[in-house]
């Protein structure tokens, strides 16, 4: 899921600390943090020497989770903005020198007790993603599927973290494979086809496109477990051979319908009675 509306601004020591909710939980912009620890009149440059001195360092971990969300800027344009989420903040602020660090990740604590919460109790996170969805417009029907696609894909990404594949680029990879072998698109043509840029391409499928993503993402995680693959090479082969059933699926419902199920549509471009449209393709 993309940045969501819930955008805010908390506060620390009285200075302003952008957040915003991302897939599930709280994310922080990074330099705002880093101006709060170091006092720095120049903060993106301090933060630009930090991230290098942590590449150097091998702290590459911690690098590598930081992804770049669109926040207010002090112009007031949405720009888009280096963000960590608790975990990875905690990690970070580590490697700055600043007598309140520890002040700092008690107040961290507490902003991200949400994520906690969550961990502890997961239906309290698919309630917000639900409420997220009803406030966007999207019918019950669609928000039910798509929950459901949530949980299975988390069920793979928990799978290859346990068998191998650590980085985002290596999901990117398998996740592509899956796509390739469902839709006979990878991830970034899919979104050329629907006219979407950094959107969730999720959030913009039908009904059945849904559907096909779950059966290809359910059978490759079965495939893992039923051939305890380790590795990217057999995770690769793994996601092939998914995406290929749910693939052939396809094929098989377009040879019935006569219609293709990849639809060029996307949720920005419907309002009203055309929303419906999502559910049928």
């Amino acid at each position: 899921m993309n940045t969501e509306e819930t955008s805010r601004l908390a506060v620390f020591e009285g200075k302003q600390i952008r957040k915003a909710f991302h897939e599930g939980e709280w994310w922080f912009a990074v330099i705002d943090i880093v101006e709060v620890l170091t006092g720095s009149s120049i903060p993106k440059r301090y933060w630009s020497d930090l991230k290098r001195k942590l590449v150097a360092e091998g702290f590459t971990e911690a690098y590598e989770k930081i992804v770049r969300l669109k926040m207010a800027a002090p112009d007031g344009k949405q720009r888009l903005t280096d963000c960590a989420n608790t975990e990875t903040l905690f990690r970070i602020i580590q490697s700055i020198p600043s007598p309140k660090v520890e002040p700092l990740k008690r107040w961290l604590a507490k902003a991200g007790k949400e994520r906690l919460d969550e961990i502890e109790n997961p239906e309290l996170a698919m309630g917000r993603m639900q409420d997220l969805y009803e406030k966007k417009g999207y019918p019950k029907e669609w928000i039910d599927k798509r929950l459901r696609g949530i949980a299975v894909r988390q069920d793979l990404t928990d799978e290859w973290k346990e068998r191998g594949a650590a980085t985002r680029q290596e999901f990117a990879i398998l996740t592509n494979e899956i796509m390739q072998g469902t839709f006979d698109l990878k991830v970034d043509e899919y979104k050329q086809v629907k006219s979407l840029a950094r959107e969730n391409l999720r959030d913009h499928m039908t009904d059945i496109e849904l559907i096909l993503t779950m059966l290809a993402e359910a059978t490759t995680t079965k495939l893992h477990r039923d051939r305890d693959s380790q590795g990217m090479k057999p995770l690769t082969k793994d996601a092939k051979d998914g995406g290929a059933v749910a693939g052939r699926t396809r094929k098989d419902i377009e040879q019935q319908t006569g219609k293709p199920v990849i639809s060029t549509e996307n949720f920005k471009q419907m309002t009203g009675a055309k929303l419906k449209k999502l559910k049928g393709g």
